[in-house]
């Protein structure tokens, strides 16, 4: 802890603390571009910080070159706008509000100066990170003590000129805005970091943990400060690491107050520190890999700290901290969308469901019905054509005594209308069943609803339908031995006249006896028309089913087109757009996500 008294107030120096809300840069002549140097100095460092301050660089327009994002990146972050894009129709806002505000801090981050790192100093009170920042600096800029907490509000000491935007981003006023001790060898370490000491994210005050949390979501990188007291804090496990364990190669934990660690007990707490935050899922940077930087340090007696500024450097000089940010935010977004893309199974409607769906519409609409009908009517005006007369006569009598039937086939026309909605509406719960399967739940909803609004009307449309494409209008059609059939039973019944004529001829006296020709007219007349008729109904069996079949094929097609038109379709389409959006997430999700 600091416990240096603070220096006079020179005429550039803020005279408050970090805390304060009093604008205290109103009262001073001379300003950096990111802000004042220190608020409280040494006697020793008084005279130099005021001379650093009274001496202002001078200030000329710099080209702002934004951070490099590679060709992966930036297909992925067109897939994820895409994605977003098309799922605004099926999910609610809440689900792809942070995609779009990965998407929006993206592009904000793309608009800015790519030369400069921004990393902020997070930890919880009494973690010494005020103390740490005050050490990377070289000047006192941050309020140490024991009253907790002690910084109430973000920091922000720059190394380098051309941050002002960046530090804006964050809202940090200019009163917070600080430049390191005047040190050549470490402003060229260091050039382009932006460090951001932050309230202690487990302070009692609601305000100082809410700061924490939003510019923890705008900085390029963290470095997390721990002590031997706190390190395993559940708060910080569970509410930060855990959920930020994909951000760990823009991520260094510090554990610091090694000095107050006896012998081998640093090691020891090291070691464990390391264990849990391998169980929080953070990949550590060992051996060369990518990863979490973990070092021990003393920010009060500075072991550790050239380590920790060496690597710092390195980190700033690489200048890809802002696109691995954004990389890590756009996995952390994959993830949380996963459950709404990623399916058990394939996804679509198989061939099989369609037939089947289609067989349940015809069986509906009555289609094998029709068909048999249609075969019964051939067959039917078939005998009427080469039956015998006689024959005819006596149907049409039986005909005219079949009393009639009343109310029963009113009856029995609503029970089968019943039957047939209800058949229709099963075999719409079907084909949505089976289109649904394995879906994410708002995807199998939106097919759900698609083939929903296609069912209304569907029963009466196939009634419709029954009507116009059952029967043809008038007559079936004639075969070409028909008029032979219909000649041959005319000439049987000739014969069975003439001979019948001629015995009364006889009988009467009229024509001289011979009662064998009238007879044998009579004989060949009476049984070749039963078989001619019976002939030709032997002949008509398969033209009338053929034309039953016509018949029955036209109404299943009939069917078929109009479910087709009214439920696949609507429900092709949703199952279209839902790949679609699968494709768009394998892209954003990258190689590690396969599309089925």
């Amino acid at each position: 802890m600091d416990t240096t008294a603070p220096a006079e107030p020179g005429p550039d120096a803020d005279t408050g603390t970090a805390d304060r809300t009093e604008p205290s840069d109103q009262r001073s002549g001379t300003y950096w571009d990111d802000g004042l140097i220190a608020r409280r100095v040494t006697e020793a460092a008084a005279a130099a910080e005021q001379a650093a301050a009274v001496e202002p660089r001078a200030s000329s327009p710099q080209t702002v070159m934004p951070p490099a994002y590679d060709g992966p990146l930036r297909s992925r972050l067109d897939a994820l706008r895409e994605l977003v894009g098309l799922s605004r129709t099926r999910l609610d806002g809440r689900t792809l509000a942070e995609a779009g505000r990965v998407l929006d801090e993206a592009a904000a981050r793309r608009r800015l100066s790519g030369q400069h790192t921004v990393v902020a100093l997070a930890g919880a009170t009494g973690s010494g990170k005020s103390q740490l920042f005050n050490a990377l600096a070289g000047v006192p800029i941050s309020e140490t003590g024991v009253r907790r907490p002690t910084t109430a509000a973000p920091i922000a000491c720059s190394w380098s000129d051309g941050a002002a935007s960046l530090i804006d981003r964050l809202g940090i006023p200019p009163r917070l805005r600080r430049r390191p001790v005047q040190s050549p060898e470490a402003e060229a370490q260091l050039r382009g970091l932006v460090l951001v000491d932050l309230p202690d994210h487990d302070s009692a005050a609601v305000q100082h943990r809410e700061q924490v949390d939003r510019v923890l979501r705008l900085v390029d990188a963290v470095i997390w400060v721990v002590d031997p007291e706190k390190y395993a804090d559940a708060v910080l496990h569970e509410r930060y690491l855990r959920p930020l364990a994909g951000h760990a190669e823009v991520m260094f934990v510090v554990l610091n107050q090694i000095d107050r660690l006896p012998g081998e007990a640093g090691d020891l707490v090291l070691d464990d520190l390391r264990r849990l935050l391998d169980e929080d899922g953070i990949a550590l940077g060992e051996y060369g890999e990518p990863g979490c930087t973990v070092l021990p340090l003393s920010a009060l007696t500075g072991d550790g700290v050239g380590e920790l500024r060496e690597a710092l450097g390195r980190f700033v000089a690489e200048r890809g901290a802002a696109a691995r940010r954004i990389s890590a935010d756009v996995d952390s977004a994959a993830a949380g969308l996963r459950p709404l893309y990623a399916t058990r199974q394939r996804a679509g409607l198989s061939e099989e469901a369609r037939e089947e769906f289609a067989s349940r519409l015809a069986e509906a609409v009555g289609a094998t019905a029709a068909g048999e009908a249609a075969e019964r009517a051939w067959q039917r005006n078939a005998s009427r054509a080469c039956g015998t007369p006689w024959l005819r006569l006596w149907r049409w009598y039986l005909d005219r005594r079949e009393p009639p039937t009343g109310r029963l086939p009113l009856r029995a026309r609503a029970e089968e209308e019943a039957t047939a909605r209800q058949r229709v509406e099963q075999a719409v719960r079907t084909v949505s069943d089976r289109a649904t399967a394995g879906l994410p739940a708002p995807w199998a909803q939106a097919v759900r609803e698609a083939a929903l609004r296609g069912s209304q009307g569907l029963p009466e449309a196939l009634d419709e339908l029954a009507a116009r494409a059952g029967l043809p209008p008038g007559r079936p059609p004639r075969p070409g031995w028909w008029p032979a059939a219909v000649l041959a039973q005319a000439a049987m019944t000739l014969l069975q006249v003439a001979g019948g004529v001629w015995l009364v001829g006889q009988i009467v006296g009229v024509l001289s006896p011979n009662l064998g020709v009238p007879v044998l007219l009579m004989v060949i007349g009476i049984v070749g028309g039963p078989l001619v008729e019976w002939t030709s109904r032997l002949a008509a069996r398969g033209p009338a089913r053929r034309y039953g079949q016509e018949a029955e094929r036209r109404l299943r097609e009939a069917a078929a087109g109009c479910g087709r038109a009214r439920v696949l379709d609507p429900v092709a389409a949703e199952l279209l757009r839902y790949r679609e959006v699968r494709e768009q997430y394998a892209r954003v999700a990258g190689a590690g996500f396969a599309v089925r």
